[in-house]
């Protein structure tokens, strides 16, 4: 889904939506912050003839065949009446199993994407435990098969407050960092594309420093990696595209069908090792700020 260009008048963006779509160009059409009318295209392939066809009607929005469109449409929507949830609802595309943003990948993005790489490769994916115990939200020690570590977090009391953020960059599997990054790539991208890349690391260090915290006093130190961020990104972006349209920011129904079943895969333990509290309190910390930040965005706009 990317957007073809803006414009100003709502009659006239919807009657090139209708000309689209008359020529099996699915699309829609929104009320982007700046008070414009943006149009965006549901499927890429059709996006270099959806530019052309923005272009012609730039130059003229009042040629007759623009105007013949809205009765075509009309009558295509009739016969279609699913016509208005869009192709990408109403099928699965295995492309799309894992969104891929209509944006570039962010700066930040590709920095925390190198950081875990990098670590996984430094700590041989958690084999190395000289280079994990750094990383870990408190130094720990196995004896007799049991993990042992003084309680209460000393060391971030004592200053090392890193450690309450860099177990996401832990990873202890080659599917584990696999899936993560991918998932990392393209929902903080475009987060990075239509907020910014500081509303993007204020995410990350909320939503990882409250996940981390709560899978140590629930289960214990032994844990590590991104999904925490990575599924409170998801209730983020899932929630500003529910509630706020107007931020851009939305995501392939079957991306949240795949990672929402991947969850309760996890806490059902049929994947098993998983630190499914992390989980659970990244998802809700990205579902309420999401939903939150959506109603206050609205309500500023009306006011």
């Amino acid at each position: 889904m990317r957007p073809i260009g803006r414009l100003q008048d709502e009659n006239q963006a919807k009657r090139l939506g209708d000309f689209l779509y008359a020529k099996g160009i699915e699309n829609q059409v929104d009320l982007d912050l700046h008070g414009a009318w943006e149009v965006w295209i549901l499927d890429d392939v059709n996006i270099e003839r959806a530019k052309q066809a923005f272009d012609q009607f730039s130059r003229d929005p009042d040629d007759p065949r623009f105007m013949k469109a809205a009765q075509t449409a009309a009558q295509r929507k009739q016969q279609d009446p699913q016509a208005q949830v869009g192709k990408r609802v109403r099928t699965i595309d295995a492309r799309t199993i894992f969104y891929a943003p209509p944006v570039p990948i962010g700066i930040l993005s590709i920095i925390l994407i190198v950081i875990c790489v990098g670590v996984a490769i430094l700590t041989n994916l958690g084999k190395e435990g000289r280079f994990v115990q750094p990383l870990s939200i408190t130094q720990q020690h196995s004896k007799d098969g049991y993990v042992y570590w003084q309680r209460g977090l000393p060391e971030i009391r004592h200053g090392q407050v890193w450690r309450l953020f860099t177990p996401m960059f832990l990873h202890f599997g080659l599917l584990h960092i696999f899936f993560n990054m991918l998932w990392l790539r393209d929902l903080g991208s475009m987060i990075e594309a239509r907020k910014s890349s500081w509303m993007l690391l204020v995410l990350v260090l909320v939503i990882a420093g409250t996940s981390n915290y709560a899978q140590y006093v629930i289960r214990g130190p032994n844990f590590g990696g991104m999904s925490g961020v990575v599924y409170g990104l998801l209730g983020y972006i899932w929630m500003q595209g529910k509630f706020n349209p107007a931020s851009k920011l939305s995501l392939e129904p079957q991306t949240v069908t795949f990672m929402i079943v991947w969850f309760f895969l996890c806490l059902f333990e049929l994947i098993p090792n998983v630190a499914n509290t992390v989980h659970g309190v990244g998802l809700g910390v990205g579902i309420a700020w999401g939903f939150l930040a959506a109603r206050w965005s609205v309500l500023a706009r009306r006011g």
